[in-house]
């Protein structure tokens, strides 16, 4: 019912939906027969559905590279996740999970459903990754090793400053920025972008999901998981986890719209390294989960529901971004869209409100500067003057989308079974 109302809402999602859920059914059919690589993209699907269908457009070769660079750092991130595994058996295996994907015997039970399945069968993704190319397999070895590291330092540290927050995102989210890049240049399609833009692409990612995640990581069991900088919430409470009562609702929202303002100092470099990629393809895979990212903290910014429930943009909105997002007129777009829709959330007796300010107008003028901002649709049109307007034709679409999840339905359950 609730998909049903926000078509309603929204009629011009339905098409990129429809069109989404097309895709999903294509991705499926083109899971590999071998095992261990039928395997990986099948669990690629399984932990990033969002992910697994960007992917698929891809080259074959870097395709194959990124699919097992995710499934290897899903797994090593599995390992940092698991709260209940004793930090003196943890940090081992991170320091040393550069070495394990080299073994095609090892394995490590942790993590809970999809993540458990995919560490106790790990032998898959190891087996894929000793298929690679050479260039890829010393790419992702590197990284892997350089986050296993970083992640094991903060493993007995806490995030106390905004230094000690960019250095944790940087070894969880840059270095895959890093890595990324250094396999985009060893397939030959770009040039090897530098460090620092590689960098903040992972964490404008990063800090946009610790900002969102913040209740289902503080309600982490058995221990919380703590990755906002204390240097940004001691200034509204005296425990992180205030934050999540109602009595702090004030102080709270005054913070995450701190948190929400420290991400967007790196919107601007993402759009300077997204308008030097050259492949069509490689852009649509970088550029997505970036605006993205703009839109989550458009909806995240001032909502006191990040401290209550799951905050993410609709469905629709999300096949909508995966529609359009096709050049780097596009990209400017949607960013300048959505700091446009941040902007009036801004209370001016917010403590960060000109800082705040600041940082839109400057993405909003990178945007404007780029001329090219007249040669895209928009991505956040108000639908409600269309549907008092045409109520004949939301009542269509109504009846045509409740076909088509019904056709859908069926064919899914006569698909053979593997």
């Amino acid at each position: 019912m609730g998909s049903l109302v926000a078509i309603l809402k929204n009629p011009d999602e339905f098409y990129p939906l429809l069109k989404l859920k097309m895709a999903a059914r294509h991705a499926e059919k083109q899971i590999p027969r071998e095992p261990h690589w039928g395997f990986c993209y099948t669990m690629l699907q399984k932990v990033s559905r969002s992910f697994a269908m960007v992917i698929q457009q891809l080259d074959s070769n870097l395709r194959n590279a990124i699919c097992i660079f995710y499934l290897v750092l899903r797994a090593l991130d599995t390992v940092e996740d698991d709260t209940s595994i004793a930090t003196d058996v943890k940090v081992p295996i991170l320091k040393a999970f550069h070495r394990h994907i080299y073994d095609c015997e090892w394995h490590f039970s942790c993590g809970t459903k999809d993540y458990k399945v995919l560490m106790d069968q790990f032998h898959h993704v190891s087996t894929a990754f000793l298929e690679l190319g050479k260039s890829y397999q010393e790419a992702i070895e590197e990284i892997t090793n350089r986050m296993g590291a970083g992640m094991a330092k903060f493993i007995c540290k806490e995030v106390e400053t905004i230094d000690d927050y960019d250095e944790y995102c940087h070894y969880v989210a840059g270095l895959v920025g890093l890595g990324l890049s250094k396999l985009f240049h060893a397939s030959g399609s770009e040039d090897l972008a530098s460090d620092h833009l590689s960098n903040s692409m992972g964490l404008f990612l990063q800090k946009t999901n610790i900002i969102r995640d913040y209740l289902e990581d503080i309600n982490e069991i058995p221990k919380s998981r703590m990755f906002w900088p204390h240097q940004i919430w001691s200034k509204y409470v005296n425990k992180l986890e205030d934050l999540k009562y109602e009595e702090n609702s004030e102080k709270a929202v005054q913070c995450l719209n701190d948190m929400v303002t420290n991400a967007l100092m790196h919107a601007e470099d993402c759009l300077k390294y997204m308008s030097a990629l050259r492949d069509p393809s490689i852009f649509r895979f970088c550029a997505i989960p970036q605006i993205m990212a703009i839109g989550t903290l458009a909806l995240c910014y001032n909502n006191i529901e990040v401290f209550r429930g799951v905050v993410k943009m609709r469905r629709g909105l999300t096949a909508k971004v995966i529609d359009r997002t096709k050049t780097m007129a596009d990209v400017y777009g949607a960013f300048f869209d959505f700091s446009c829709k941040l902007k009036p959330k801004v209370d001016k007796n917010d403590p960060n409100a000109t800082k705040t300010l600041n940082r839109l107008e400057a993405i909003q003028k990178t945007c404007r500067d780029s001329g090219v901002l007249n040669k895209r649709k928009s991505y956040i049109i108000r639908s409600d003057s269309y549907l008092m307007i045409n109520p004949l034709i939301s009542m269509q679409i109504a009846i045509l989308f409740i076909m088509l999840s019904g056709i859908f339905a069926y064919l899914s359950s006569k698909r053979p079974k593997n």
